[in-house]
């Protein structure tokens, strides 16, 4: 039989932003266990009584501080150089038994140059490639046969280098993606290495991606 207090805490983890704001202080924790009180009573079968769940918001404050300050912050403050890059391409083709092929003369064709963008990222059903805009000519010619399920321009990628430990700290790329969500910013693209973590935007939203990046560590 569930608690009162691991059923609200089970409540507050599943709802997007709800236990950073409590952590900020700028909810009504009485509001909160009031719109709350109804999913709670439901999880019990039985009534139950909104200060009950006012007391089990409060006990939950001191543990989202003590997660959100100590585990992620020194993490978060040592993240290392941001790279931009512009004039970047994303296209998504739909996974063959020719593609691989394809991608390894393209890979051959571009291995002379040094300041090239160039990533693959295969999935069961498709395949995505984010590539230089001076590519594009290439990569449309060496994979005319191959169906293309998606294709934009105009875009550009910033590169965070991730200190170590980084995929051993729970909530570590959330508390990254959080901020982008915060901040309105839509991300055309994710790529993710054990040390690098990029995202792709448009042009458009470069500026204030950068700025966010920048400033999640002097939080």
């Amino acid at each position: 039989m569930y608690s009162i207090a691991q059923i609200v805490e089970n409540i507050v983890k599943h709802k997007p932003y709800l236990s950073e704001s409590m952590t900020a202080g700028i909810i009504n924790i009485s509001a909160l266990a009031r719109r709350i009180q109804p999913e709670v009573e439901k999880a019990l079968m039985k009534p139950v009584n909104a200060g009950a769940i006012v007391m089990a918001l409060n006990r939950l404050v001191p543990y989202f501080q003590v997660r959100e300050q100590t585990q992620l912050n020194k993490l978060l403050n040592n993240l290392g150089d941001i790279i931009l890059r512009g004039n970047l391409c994303d296209y998504t083709f739909k996974n063959s038994a020719s593609l691989l092929d394809k991608h390894a003369r393209v890979l051959n064709e571009i291995s002379k140059e040094d300041e090239g963008f160039y990533t693959m990222v295969r999935g069961v059903f498709e395949t995505n490639l984010v590539v230089s805009d001076n590519m594009e000519e290439m990569i449309d010619a060496c994979f005319k046969d191959e169906l293309c399920l998606f294709k934009q321009n105009e875009l550009s990628s910033v590169t965070l280098k991730l200190p170590k430990g980084n995929i051993l700290q729970p909530g570590f790329y959330y508390s990254i993606m959080k901020e982008l969500s915060w901040e309105g910013i839509n991300l055309i693209e994710v790529i993710s290495s054990t040390n690098e973590f990029t995202v792709v935007v448009s042009n458009a939203l470069i500026d204030k991606t950068f700025v966010v990046l920048k400033n999640i560590g002097r939080k």
